[in-house]
């Protein structure tokens, strides 16, 4: 489990930087609105990030969240140099599915492993990373 959690540590650390990355750099027409979001999904990034480092160390491992290590082991993409709305919507949006879906893998293997508290772990993180999904894709619908 330390190594499955390990794993998805990493990416929900890329996940969080990536939140403020497009916090930061988003301009045009829906500033204010997706300035807002990012920062909102920014903040719940990091209580998964949170949650899987502790659930590491609750299981006598080192929970290492260190950008060093998790720019080695995420599986995410990089984030792109955008800064327009759409794009950094479009960014959020592939970085917020591909975490959703290692997340919803990491459920399974849990489960699969008898682990049922990780595996409920990875629910909670995966419900709130489903949500999140859904209202920063809500921002691309009509303009495509």
């Amino acid at each position: 489990m330390i190594e499955l959690l390990s794993a998805r540590l990493a990416d929900a650390v890329d996940l969080q930087t990536q939140t403020k990355q497009a916090h930061w750099n988003v301009k045009g027409p829906s500033f204010i609105a997706l300035h807002e979001l990012f920062d909102k999904v920014n903040e719940d990034a990091e209580e998964y990030v949170d949650l899987i480092a502790e659930r590491i160390v609750q299981f006598g491992g080192y929970a290492d969240g260190s950008i060093r290590t998790c720019a080695k082991r995420t599986t995410l993409a990089d984030y792109p140099r955008v800064s327009g709305g759409r794009e950094n919507t479009d960014a959020l949006s592939t970085a917020l599915a591909t975490f959703g879906k290692n997340v919803r893998v990491a459920i399974d293997e849990s489960d699969k492993a008898g682990d049922k508290g990780t595996a409920d772990l990875f629910t909670e993180v995966s419900r709130g990373v489903d949500k999140w999904l859904w209202f920063v894709e809500t921002h691309l619908h009509g303009e495509r």
